[in-house]
C-alpha cells in the first residue's frame, strides 16, 4: 500500500497535470497508468520515491504535462543516485547477505571441483572441470537468488532450474582436454545458454511479455557494465597485491592467479546483480547515454568495414580469428540496438538514433552475408568441423535476426510500423540464442569426438 509521502507526490503530479487542457476522465486514466507503473517498480525492488520518479518519467512519453513534471523534478532522482538511499523493498541487508551466502557456496563448489580429479590426470581434466564449473555455479547462485527475491512459484523455479541442471550435467560429463576446440565451444556457448535460465528466473510468470523481456535486457546491460568495472578493479587489486607481497612471499603469484581469478569471477556475479537490482533507477540515465554515444560510432565503423571488404573481399585474410572478430561485432551491434530499444521512453520519437541504428544493422547484415559466403567456400574446400558448424549456425541465426531488424527498423523509420514491432521481434529472438548455444555446447562436442 502506498505511503503518505507517495500519495502526496501523486497529488502533486495530479495538480500539475490538472493545469493543462485535460478533463477529469483523462486525468483519472493517466493516474491509473501511473499507479500501475509505480507498483511494478516497487515490486521490482525500488523504494517509493524512486518508483514514483521513474514511473513519471516513463509516463512522460504519452503525456506532455507528465514529461514537463518529470523534467522539473528530475533533480530529486539525481540526488538519490549520489546520496545514501533508503533500503529498497525486497533488498537491503538481508538480500545482500543471502546473495553473499549463495556466492560463498558456489565458491566451495569450485574448490571441490579443483580437488576432484584423479592424480594421474596431471590436472588437465581438473582444470577443465573448474573452467566449466565457474559460470555454472555463479549463474546457479544468481538464479536461486532471483527466485527467492521474487518469491517465484514452483513452476517458475522448475522452468529455470531444470534446464540449467540438465545442460550442466550433460556438459560436465564430457572428457574435454585443455587444448581441445570442443572446450572452447563449451566455454563460449554454455554461459549464453544458461543466461536464458537467468532470464526465466528474472521475468517469472511474465517471461512471454515483451516488456518483461525488455526489463531483462536492461538488467543484462547494466549487469555487464558493473561486471566489467568489478573485473577491472579486481585485476588492479591482484597486480598490486602481487607487486607488494611477491618479493617476500615466493610463489604467491600462482595462488593469486588461480584462486583470485576463480573467486573473483564467481563473487563478481552476485555483486553486479545486487548493484543492478538495488539501484534500478540508474538504468533510466545510463542506458540512453550509452546507446546514443555508441550507436553512431558503430554505424560509422561498420559502414567503413562494408566498403573496404566489399571492394577488397575477405580473400585469404578470412580465418578463424577474423571470423571470431566478425561474429563478435555482429553480436555487439545486435546487443547495442536491443539495448537502445530497452532504454528509449515508450512512444518518444528518436529519429537520429533510429537512423543510425538502421545503418548499423544493415551494415552488419552485409558483413554477415560476406562471412556466410566465405564460410560456405571454406566448408566446401576443407570439410565440416565442430567450429565450422557452430560458426555457420550462429551466422545464419544472426542473418535472420538482422534481416528482420532491418526490415522493421526501415518500416518504423518510414512511419509504416510502430517501434513496438521491432521490440517484439528482438525480444522474441532471445530464446533462439539460448537454444542454439545449448545445442552447440551439448551436441557438437560428442558429434565430433570431443576433438
Amino acid at each position: 500500500m502506498a505511503g503518505a509521502a507517495l500519495e502526496a507526490r501523486i497529488s502533486e503530479w495530479r495538480g500539475f497535470v490538472a493545469r493543462g487542457r485535460i478533463d477529469a476522465a483523462e486525468a483519472d486514466e493517466l493516474e491509473s497508468h501511473l499507479r500501475d507503473r509505480i507498483e511494478e517498480l516497487r515490486t521490482a525492488g525500488l523504494d517509493d520515491d524512486e518508483a514514483f520518479l521513474v514511473a513519471v518519467k516513463r509516463l512522460g512519453a504519452v503525456d506532455a504535462l507528465s514529461r514537463e513534471f518529470a523534467r522539473a523534478n528530475s533533480a530529486r532522482l539525481w540526488k538519490q543516485l549520489v546520496a545514501p538511499a533508503a533500503p529498497a523493498r525486497g533488498g537491503g541487508l538481508l538480500s545482500a547477505v543471502l546473495l553473499g551466502g549463495l556466492a560463498a557456496a558456489a565458491f566451495q563448489v569450485l574448490r571441490i571441483a579443483r580437488t576432484a580429479g584423479a592424480p594421474d590426470t596431471g590436472g588437465g581434466i581438473v582444470d577443465t572441470l573448474v573452467l566449466r564449473s565457474m559460470p555454472v555455479v555463479a549463474l546457479l547462485a544468481l538464479v536461486i537468488w532471483l527466485l527467492l527475491r521474487r518469491r517465484s512459484g514452483v513452476a517458475n523455479a522448475l522452468a529455470a532450474l531444470v534446464p540449467l541442471t540438465a545442460v550442466t550435467a550433460a556438459v560436465d560429463s564430457y572428457p574435454l582436454a585443455l587444448s581441445s576446440a570442443a572446450l572452447v565451444l563449451v566455454l563460449t556457448h554454455l554461459p549464453v545458454a544458461l543466461w536464458l535460465c537467468v532470464g526465466v528466473a528474472y521475468a517469472g510468470r511474465e517471461w512471454r511479455s515483451t516488456q518483461r523481456r525488455m526489463d531483462f535486457v536492461r538488467f543484462t546491460g547494466e549487469f555487464v557494465v558493473y561486471y566489467v568495472l568489478i573485473a577491472l578493479g579486481g585485476a588492479v587489486l591482484l597486480v598490486l597485491a602481487n607487486a607488494i607481497l611477491g618479493p617476500v612471499i615466493p610463489g604467491i603469484a600462482d595462488g593469486l592467479l588461480q584462486w583470485g581469478v576463480y573467486s573473483g569471477a564467481v563473487w563478481a556475479f552476485p555483486v553486479a546483480a545486487w548493484l543492478v537490482e538495488s539501484k534500478q533507477s540508474v538504468i533510466e540515465n545510463i542506458a540512453p547515454v550509452l546507446a546514443k554515444i555508441f550507436t553512431p560510432l558503430f554505424a560509422l565503423m561498420i559502414a567503413a568495414a562494408v566498403v573496404v571488404y566489399a571492394v577488397l573481399g575477405l580473400g585469404t585474410a578470412f580465418n578463424r580469428d577474423l571470423l571470431t572478430v566478425f561474429d563478435a561485432l555482429l553480436v555487439v551491434v545486435l546487443g547495442l540496438v536491443l539495448y537502445g530499444l530497452s532504454a528509449r521512453v515508450d512512444g518518444r520519437p528518436e529519429r537520429l538514433l533510429d537512423a543510425t541504428g538502421l545503418v548499423a544493422v544493415v551494415g552488419a547484415l552485409l558483413l554477415d552475408a560476406l562471412v556466410l559466403a566465405s564460410l560456405a567456400g571454406r566448408i566446401g574446400d576443407l570439410g565440416w568441423t565442430a567450429n565450422r558448424v557452430a560458426a555457420l549456425g550462429l551466422n545464419l541465426v544472426l542473418f535472420v535476426v538482422l534481416a528482420g531488424a532491418a526490415w522493421l527498423g526501415a518500416a518504423h523509420l518510414a512511419r509504416r510500423a510502430p517501434i513496438a514491432r521491432l521490440e517484439r521481434w528482438q525480444t522474441g529472438c532471445l530464446p533462439v540464442y539460448g537454444v542454439w548455444a545449448a545445442f552447440v555446447a551439448i551436441a557438437l562436442p560428442p558429434a565430433f569426438g570431443f576433438a
